[in-house]
C-alpha cells in the first residue's frame, strides 16, 4: 500500500508542479509551494490560529475546537453564522535572489473559495470571484528579497450573494435544494445561482448546508527565464493496430523571441525532437510523433486500461522545463443515429458499442480538504471491483482534483463530466458570462489529456426544470422580462460559451448541453437522448416498472436507504433512533424521504420489529429496487445502452440514495451492483405471465453456456429442474428460456419456493442468482440456523457459513472490528457452503465475540 501511494503522490505532484521544478541550475523555471505557516482569523478580530492549506474555514475552526463536529446530531444548524462572516488568511515566506533575478515571477493560486482579495506585501494583486478556476498573477514588482507577507481576505459568499440578489433586476430561479431557511439567510433568498462556488455546499436533498471559504487548492510561487512551458495537449490523429500517430501541442509563453528545442518522451524513450523559433508572448507549437504497435486503453471489463507516461520538454538557453501527463490511446464516440426505436444514444469505445454501467458521483465531503488519497482510491476501486465502467461527475459538485481522474484512468472508469451547473437558472450579465468562460476553458484544458473523459455535459436538469417543473410558466406570469432574460442566459451559457470552450480546447470530445435532454432545447423522451427516471421515487410505482420500456440511456434513477447502525451511531444517540426524531429528520434531506422509504418497505417487507431491523430491511429494499432497475436496463440492450444510478457516495452521514456511505462502508446496494453489473448475467423475470430468462453479455464474442434452473422449497427439496445449452450472444441481451408460469407452478405454493438460476461454462459458474415468485413479505420463511467457522488469513479472516434452511439476505456485521466483508446481504441455500473474507486488522477475539449474523427472518 505504501509503495502504491508513493507512486500516486509522485504522479500528482508532477501534475501539480506542471512544468516547473524546484530550484536547480538546469531548470529555467523554479517553484516554491506556499502551503505552510498559514494563520486565519475572523476579519477585524486578529484572533489568529494556525490554518491548514489547502483547507477551509470550517475545518480550521474544528481543528481548534472553536466549533463542534458539524455532522453530529443537529450541530449543522448552529454553524450557519460562519458563512456570514469575513475571514482572513495570511502567511509569510522568504525568497532569495535566484528567484528575484528571474525574468518573470508569478503567484499561482490553484483554487480560492470564493470571493478573495489577495494582498502581497499589503499591495492588492488579485480580486478572485470563482471557486472553479485557478488564478495566475504577475508579482515580481511586489516581491522583496527575504521575508514577504501574503494575505487573503475572504468575503462572506452569503453577503456578496445577497448584495447581488438585492440589486439584480429579476429573481433568478433556483430549486429548493438551496436550503436558505436552514442557512438563516435573510428573506430565505436563494443566492447560490449568483455565486460561482460548489452548489451542493448551499444544501441539497442529500446534503447539509455548510457554505465554506478558504484556500481549497495549493498556492505556488513560480519564476522563469526566457520562456515557460504552460501546457501540453496531446491529440491522437490516427490509431490502428500497427501505429498511433499523435500530435503534442506545446503552449509556451516566451518573454522574448528566440530558438528552442521541443522534445517528446514516452516512458522515458525519446520519440521526437525539433527546433523551433519562439515568438514573444503566448503561442502554440506542434510536435508530431508515432507509437508503433500501440496498446489501447480499454474501459473496465473489456481489457487493460493501458497508460503511457508522456513527458514534453522545452529546452532554451535558460535551461529545461518539462510537462508530464499520462496518455491513453483509444477512440471514443457518442453515437446518435436514427433507428427503428428513435435515435440511438450510446458510446463506442475502440470501435465497439459499450453498455455503460455505473453511478452518479458527488464530492466525498462538504469539506474537500478532508478527502484523503486513500478515500479517493477506495471509492474508485470499489466502483471498478463492482464492474462499473462509467461515473457521471454531477454538475452540482466540483470539477474534481487530479487524483480522481488519475484513478479513473488507472481503473478504466469512463467519465461523463458535467460542468458545474445544476437545478438553477443563472444570471446572464456580462461579468458572470465572462467568469463562466474562464472557468470552462480552465477546466477543459486541465482535464483534456485524461483518457477517462468521455463526454462534456453542460448542466444537470436545467432544461428539464425550465420546461417540466413549471419554471417557465411561473416566471412568465410573475416576471416576464426575467423569464426572457433567464432563457437567454441559458442559451448563452449552454449553447454558446461551454460548447465553444470544448471545441476550442478539446475538439475530439462530444458536448451534450443538458442532462437529461433529447437535444439542444428539446426535452428528454424515451426514444431519444438520456433520461432521469424518477418514477420509482416520486410516483410510488413498483420496482418492476424499471423493466417497462426504459430510455436509450438512463443517466439517473435511484432509491434511498439509511446507512447501517454503526454509521448512525457516529452521528446520533440512542434517543434519536426513530425516523421521526429531529436528528433523523435532519439527516434526511428529501422532503418525501422517510415516508417514501416506509411506504415501499410496507409494499415489499413485513413490519420490522425495531429500529436496527428497519435500517437493515431498508438497505435490502434499496438494493433490490436498484438491482431491478439495472437488470431492466440491461435486458433492454441494445435499445438501452446506459445505466447510471443515483448515487455512488455521500458527503456526510445521512439517509440518501448512495451505495457507499460517508465512512466508506458498502451498503447492500454496492454488493448487489457487483452482481447486477457482472460481465455476463442471467436475469429471471418472474413478474409476468411467463417465466423469462434473459442472458446479457458485455463480452465482444459469443459464449457457449449451460443454463440450469431449479425450483426448490426453503428446506432444499427440489421440485423442478431443467438444463439446456444456450448461446450467450456477444454484447447484447437475449431471451433463452420462456415457459408459462401457470404450467410451471401448478400445485406449487409460491410462498414457499425459490428459483435457483445458474449459467455455467464447463465447470465454471458464470452467474448464479436466486429469485422468488412473490414479494418477500408474502414468503413463509423458516427461521434458519446459520453456522459459521472463523479461520485467520493473511489479511483478516475467512468466515465459512452453512444453513439448514433458506437464509435470506444474510447480513454480517461487527461493531468492534473495523473491516470489510467480501460479500454481504446474500441468499444462502440449504446444503450450500459459503466462505466470506473479512478484511480487518482486529484480533480474533474481537472478531469472534462481536460477529453478528442476521437474516430477513430475524427482523419480525
Amino acid at each position: 500500500m505504501k509503495s502504491k501511494w508513493l507512486f500516486f503522490g509522485i504522479l500528482n505532484a508532477l501534475f501539480l508542479l506542471m512544468s516547473c521544478s524546484p530550484s536547480s541550475d538546469q531548470s529555467s523555471c523554479i517553484t516554491q509551494e506556499l502551503n505552510s505557516n498559514w494563520q486565519f482569523s475572523e476579519a477585524g478580530k486578529k484572533d489568529w490560529h494556525a490554518a491548514s492549506v489547502p483547507g477551509c474555514v470550517h475545518t480550521d475552526l474544528l481543528a481548534h475546537n472553536i466549533i463542534e463536529d458539524p455532522y453530529y446530531r443537529l450541530n449543522e444548524h448552529d454553524m450557519q453564522w460562519i458563512d456570514k462572516k469575513d475571514w482572513v488568511y495570511q502567511t509569510t515566506f522568504s525568497i532569495d535572489e535566484s528567484m528575484l533575478n528571474k525574468d518573470k515571477v508569478v503567484l499561482n493560486f490553484k483554487g480560492l473559495d470564493t470571493y478573495a482579495d489577495v494582498y502581497l506585501n499589503e499591495t492588492l494583486i488579485l480580486k478572485a470571484d470563482n471557486m472553479f478556476r485557478g488564478w495566475e498573477v504577475n508579482c515580481k514588482e511586489q516581491l522583496i528579497k527575504g521575508k514577504n507577507k501574503l494575505r487573503i481576505y475572504f468575503h462572506s459568499p452569503i453577503k456578496i450573494g445577497l448584495d447581488i440578489y438585492d440589486n439584480y433586476p429579476y429573481i433568478v430561479q433556483s430549486s429548493a435544494n438551496d436550503l436558505a431557511k436552514i442557512g438563516k439567510v435573510p428573506g430565505e433568498k436563494w443566492v447560490s445561482p449568483h455565486v460561482r462556488k460548489a452548489p451542493y455546499q448551499f444544501g441539497w436533498d442529500w446534503g447539509p448546508r455548510l457554505v465554506t471559504s478558504g484556500i481549497w487548492e495549493p498556492v505556488l510561487l513560480q519564476a522563469w527565464n526566457k520562456a515557460h512551458l504552460m501546457n501540453i495537449h496531446t491529440r491522437q490523429q490516427t490509431l490502428t493496430d500497427d501505429e498511433a500517430q499523435l500530435t503534442s501541442t506545446f503552449e509556451i509563453e516566451a518573454n522574448e523571441a528566440g530558438p528552442a528545442q521541443l522534445s517528446i518522451m514516452i516512458d522515458g524513450k525519446k520519440m521526437a525532437s525539433q527546433q523551433v523559433n519562439l515568438q514573444a508572448g503566448r503561442h502554440t507549437y506542434d510536435v508530431d510523433f508515432t507509437i508503433e504497435q500501440p496498446k489501447r486503453w480499454w474501459s473496465n471489463g473489456l481489457g487493460e486500461a493501458y497508460l503511457y507516461n508522456l513527458t514534453g520538454e522545452l529546452n532554451t538557453s535558460a535551461g529545461t522545463e518539462s510537462f508530464v501527463h499520462t496518455l491513453g490511446l483509444r477512440t471514443i464516440e457518442l453515437v446518435r443515429e436514427e433507428d427503428t426505436t428513435g435515435r440511438s444514444f450510446y458510446f463506442k469505445l475502440n470501435g465497439h458499442p459499450v453498455f455503460m454501467k455505473g453511478a452518479n458521483y458527488i464530492p466525498n465531503d462538504v469539506f474537500l480538504d478532508r478527502v484523503t488519497p486513500e478515500k479517493y482510491e477506495h471509492i474508485i476501486k470499489s466502483a471498478a471491483d463492482c464492474n462499473f465502467n462509467m461515473l457521471r461527475v454531477w454538475g452540482g459538485g466540483i470539477y474534481e482534483k487530479e487524483i480522481f481522474y488519475n484513478l479513473c484512468d488507472k481503473y478504466g472508469i469512463l467519465i461523463w463530466q458535467d460542468f458545474m451547473f445544476a437545478c438553477n437558472m443563472y444570471p446572464g450579465h456580462p461579468e458572470f458570462l465572462e467568469s463562466v468562460k474562464h472557468e470552462a476553458e480552465y477546466n477543459v484544458r486541465r482535464l483534456r489529456n485524461h483518457p477517462s473523459i468521455a463526454l462534456w455535459c453542460g448542466n444537470n436538469e436545467i432544461l428539464g426544470a425550465w420546461f417540466g417543473w413549471g419554471w417557465k410558466e411561473d416566471n412568465e406570469k410573475t416576471q416576464p422580462q426575467g423569464a426572457k432574460a433567464m432563457w437567454q442566459a441559458y442559451k448563452d451559457i449552454f449553447l454558446d460559451i461551454l460548447p465553444r470552450a470544448v471545441e476550442a480546447n478539446d475538439p475530439d470530445r462530444f458536448y451534450w448541453a443538458s442532462s437529461p435532454q433529447a437535444g439542444d432545447t428539446i426535452r428528454t423522451n424515451k426514444t431519444d437522448g438520456d433520461e432521469h427516471d424518477w418514477r420509482i421515487w416520486f410516483q410510488d410505482v413498483p420496482f418492476i416498472t424499471y423493466h417497462d420500456g426504459p430510455a436509450r440511456f438512463v443517466s439517473e434513477y435511484g432509491f434511498q436507504s439509511f446507512p447501517e447502525l454503526k454509521t448512525v451511531k457516529k452521528y446520533a444517540l440512542p434517543e434519536d433512533y426513530n425516523i421521526h426524531s429531529e436528528v433523523m429528520k435532519s439527516h434526511q434531506r428529501s422532503f418525501i424521504g422517510n415516508g417514501t422509504i416506509k411506504r415501499y418497505m410496507d409494499n415489499y417487507y413485513r413490519q420490522p420489529k425495531d429500529f436496527e431491523s428497519f435500517l437493515y430491511v431498508g438497505l435490502v429494499l434499496q438494493a433490490e429496487g436498484i438491482r431491478t432497475g439495472i437488470e431492466g436496463h440491461r435486458i433492454n440492450m441494445p435499445v438501452t445502452m446506459g445505466s447510471l444510478y443515483w448515487q455512488l457516495n455521500d458527503v456526510w452521514p445521512v439517509a440518501s440514495w448512495s451505495s457507499i456511505d460517508y465512512y466508506g462502508n458498502w451498503k447492500a446496494l454496492q454488493y448487489f451492483t457487483r452482481k447486477a453489473f457482472a460481465p455476463v448475467v442471467a436475469v429471471p423475470d418472474t413478474k409476468t405471465d411467463d417465466l423469462l430468462i434473459y442472458t446479457v453479455s458485455d463480452h465482444l464474442k459469443n459464449t457457449d453456456a449451460k443454463l440450469e434452473m431449479k425450483i426448490m422449497d426453503f428446506q432444499g427439496k427440489q421440485l423442478w429442474k431443467q438444463t439446456s445449452d444456450v448461446m450467450v450472444k456477444a454484447n447484447t441481451s437475449n431471451v433463452v428460456f420462456k415457459q408459462p408460469l401457470k404450467q410451471l407452478l401448478k400445485n406449487i405454493n409460491t410462498k414457499e419456493v425459490l428459483l435457483s438460476t445458474r449459467l455455467l461454462n464447463g465447470e465454471k459458474v458464470l452467474y448464479a442468482t436466486t429469485s422468488f415468485f412473490t414479494e418477500p413479505k408474502n414468503l413463509n420463511l423458516p427461521r434458519p440456523e446459520v453456522k459459521h467457522t472463523i479461520t485467520p488469513t493473511d489479511n483478516g479472516y475467512a468466515i465459512t457459513l452453512t444453513t439448514d434452511v433458506l437464509a435470506k439476505n444474510v447480513y454480517l456485521s461487527n461493531d468492534d472490528a473495523e473491516g470489510w466483508f467480501s460479500d454481504n446481504y446474500f441468499d444462502l441455500l440449504p446444503g450450500e457452503t459459503c466462505t466470506i473474507q473479512f478484511e480487518t486488522n482486529a484480533p480474533i477475539d474481537k472478531v469472534q465475540s462481536a460477529l453478528l449474523i442476521r437474516t430477513i427472518r430475524d427482523t419480525y
